[in-house]
């Protein structure tokens, strides 16, 4: 199997350098990543410049751009080949709830499986244990063959959300499904002193869980399991129709 590797980190952030030397020994493994730390860079494609992919060296590739800019060049073939997989990480820190509104390395995994393969987000909560994440993914692709047809019988636009505590890999208490959370609010942007008096300012911190109930990804990780969660693509609130097209009928007067 031939594994794509991305990121939002960049390229020397250690996560993805313990995922790539531990995959490297079972696959056929390249990295493709930011040339610097694009965390909570979304969904953002670069569309105002040409972008410009360096081999750093062998097997490694960093481009001036985004987490989906990377996975976006790397699979339209301009770097290095084909690929089976795509895994974006291993994150610096939590991927939980609304965290993937925002998350790059969930919008990489996002990208791959927008252009037709599956892929996994992989998140250590923490900045310890990256060899504990790596050992879950290979704990996950010890079975590729059911691994890729698992993936293909889920929704065609979903990738796998992976979250694990940063523990050692023997405290880990298992692995399970889980859906997403949810956050408080944000906390308010933070006033930050410009040496030219410019009014400047820090986007605020991000709050405690407000659910974070038995089957929710922050209730898992807090019980010491990792996590999976599918995720996908299509944001239409599907209960919301109904009620809106009554509520259209009654605003909008039919034509005489």
């Amino acid at each position: 199997m031939r594994i794509l590797i991305a990121n939002d980190d960049g390229l020397e952030a250690k996560g993805i350098q313990v995922l790539a030397q531990s995959l490297s020994s079972l696959y056929d493994v390249v990295v493709v990543a930011p040339d610097r730390n694009r965390s909570g860079a979304s969904n953002s494609l670069t569309l105002t410049r040409p972008l410009q992919p360096r081999c750093i060296r062998q097997g490694q590739y960093s481009v001036d751009g985004t987490p989906t800019d990377c996975v976006n060049l790397a699979l339209s073939g301009v770097i290095d080949g084909q690929f089976d997989l795509v895994i974006s990480g291993i994150n610096h820190g939590p991927n939980l709830g609304d965290d993937v509104l925002y998350s790059g390395t969930v919008a990489a995994a996002m990208e791959a499986r927008h252009l037709g393969l599956p892929a996994f987000a992989v998140s250590l909560v923490g900045e310890n244990y990256f060899t504990t994440a790596a050992q879950v993914v290979l704990h996950l692709l010890k079975k590729p063959d059911e691994l890729l047809a698992a993936t293909k019988n889920i929704s065609a636009n979903a990738i796998l959300n992976i979250n694990v505590p940063d523990l050692p890999y023997e405290d880990i208490k298992g692995v399970v499904v889980t859906r997403l959370g949810h956050r408080h609010s944000a906390q308010p942007a933070i006033p930050a002193q410009h040496p030219r008096g410019i009014e400047s300012f820090w986007i605020g911190a991000v709050s405690e869980p407000h659910d974070d109930a038995a089957g929710t990804d922050f209730h898992a990780i807090q019980e010491g399991f990792a996590t999976v969660t599918p995720l996908h693509a299509d944001m239409t609130c599907y209960n919301a129709l109904n009620p809106l097209n009554q509520w259209l009928n009654q605003v909008i007067e039919p034509e005489s």
